[in-house]
């Protein structure tokens, strides 16, 4: 990011005033969940939002409203926390209905912050079928005030227009050596717990019960020079148990997140090892091609946590995961902080495989050796030849088209054997591989990438 400090803009309000279909409106995507369910948004979500060539942060907050448990007090602590780091505060309220005691509430907080505070009259289009009386919200003693509609997208222009008279110039540049971290399991396994823990600070509600983060929950770090962004995620579960609504969206954004990251931490409760849906899971990181690290989470939870144990799990742990052999191992633990910082280390280990660029000719040694070592089976006549390889250019998952003839005949036990002796050899830990067996005197010799857009008359292909 720029070095210079960057706005932040905080949207604060009570709930189900429209704070997230605002978000979303300026942000031009989905980045909130948005429901008529009050209370739908508990973490703060931040994202880039830009206007006239000036960018800002902005944050959208959980409603305000009574901390009646430690839960809810956790949720109304960290909209302060937003409100005081922010450097300008949007107050938004609700056209159609009269101002209620919260309302005054949160007017009194971002006041008394003295940073510019705007109020935003939001859902003006019922309050004119309503007949309101717009001018009542002058009581609150905000200025200055804007009318906005989501649903017809009014207003919005105007807001954006006062809020880059208040806030500095600035723009964002994202590191384009930044790497990204998913957190994902099952609901309730310590995602957010280890998320906090990584990021150092409180930004994600923890909580004892399942289902507390629904929307995609972002941090960036920077560790040994390299910015991180962390993406917690909400816990998917089975598809018979996902419920409509919310917690569907919830699963989306998790799904969002695999195809976002470059690293996946699959988390696994110690206290409900090889469960099925989180082989489900491994299964969906590999098949989106992104890094993966199995995590034992809780190890401070387990009753025996020797090293015998640990031992004794491994094995156990890995022949659950056997589709997944080459992805690293490791047992933590949010609370001890036990192997924590290993997990970006393993990380960065796990990116810096996935960009290595291997010279053709000695791709092309590895084939013969290899081919030599242990010759392709076939049918009489019709024998695999394996001749060249090549790495794909531009592809985010290491990816290689051998190039031969017979290629179909090859079995799926001799395409095991190659990527065995390919990782022994080049050590692609963590990361899936990709190759593609092409017929030579069908395509062009450099092929087609697999994971483009096909060329027309390409040749036949199959994958490993």
């Amino acid at each position: 990011m720029s070095t210079a400090k960057t706005p932040i803009v905080a949207i604060v309000g009570r709930a189900n005033v429209g704070k997230s279909s605002l978000f979303n409106a300026i942000l031009e995507r989905r980045e909130a969940i948005v429901s008529n369910t009050p209370g739908t948004t508990r973490d703060s979500i931040m994202g880039k939002a830009s206007w006239r060539e000036q960018d800002f942060w902005l944050v959208d907050t959980a409603g305000i409203k009574d901390a009646e448990d430690a839960f809810e007090f956790s949720i109304q602590e960290q909209i302060q926390q937003a409100a005081e780091s922010a450097d300008v505060i949007w107050v938004v309220v609700e056209a159609d209905i009269p101002i209620t005691e919260e309302d005054r509430r949160v007017a009194k907080m971002a006041l008394k912050s003295r940073k510019p505070v705007f109020l935003v009259v939001n859902k003006i289009d019922k309050a004119r079928k309503a007949r309101t009386d717009l001018d009542a919200f002058q009581r609150l003693g905000i200025k200055p005030i804007i009318h906005t509609s989501m649903t017809q997208h009014r207003g919005i222009a105007e807001l954006l227009d006062t809020l880059i008279a208040y806030i500095p110039k600035a723009t964002i540049r994202e590191d384009d050596n930044r790497l990204h971290i998913a957190l994902l399991g099952r609901p309730n396994v310590g995602k957010s717990a280890l998320f906090n823990t990584l990021a150092k600070k409180q930004q994600a509600i923890v909580a004892d019960r399942a289902g507390t983060t629904r929307d995609i929950n972002r941090a960036v770090v920077r560790y040994e020079g390299r910015e991180i962004e962390l993406m917690d995620t909400a816990g998917i579960r089975r598809p018979g148990k996902i419920g409509q609504g919310i917690e569907h969206f919830s699963v989306i954004r998790s799904l969002s997140a695999v195809e976002q990251a470059d690293v996946c931490l699959l988390l696994m409760d110690v206290n409900e090892l090889n469960v099925g849906l989180d082989q489900k899971i491994a299964g969906m990181i590999k098949e989106a091609g992104k890094g993966i690290i199995l995590v034992v989470s809780k190890w401070d939870d387990a009753l025996d946590k020797d090293a015998f144990t640990r031992d004794a799990l491994a094995p156990e742990i890995a022949a659950t995961y056997d589709f997944v052999p080459w992805a690293p191992l490791i047992f933590t633990s949010a609370v001890t902080g036990q192997n924590v910082t290993k997990l970006f280390d393993l990380a960065m280990d796990i990116a810096t495989r996935r960009e290595k660029r291997i010279a053709t000719s000695d791709l092309n040694r590895w084939l013969r050796q290899t081919v030599d070592k242990h010759p392709p089976a076939g049918l009489k006549n019709r024998a695999p030849k394996l001749n060249y390889i090549t790495q794909e250019d531009d592809n985010p998952i290491p990816a290689f088209k051998i190039f031969g003839s017979h290629t179909k005949f090859l079995h799926w036990s001799y395409k095991r054997f190659m990527e065995r002796e390919f990782r022994e050899r080049w050590h692609y830990e963590g990361t899936p591989v990709q190759f593609w067996f092409i017929e030579k005197h069908e395509t062009h010799k450099h092929g087609n990438s697999p994971t483009k857009e096909p060329r027309k008359n390409n040749g036949n292909r199959n994958r490993a």
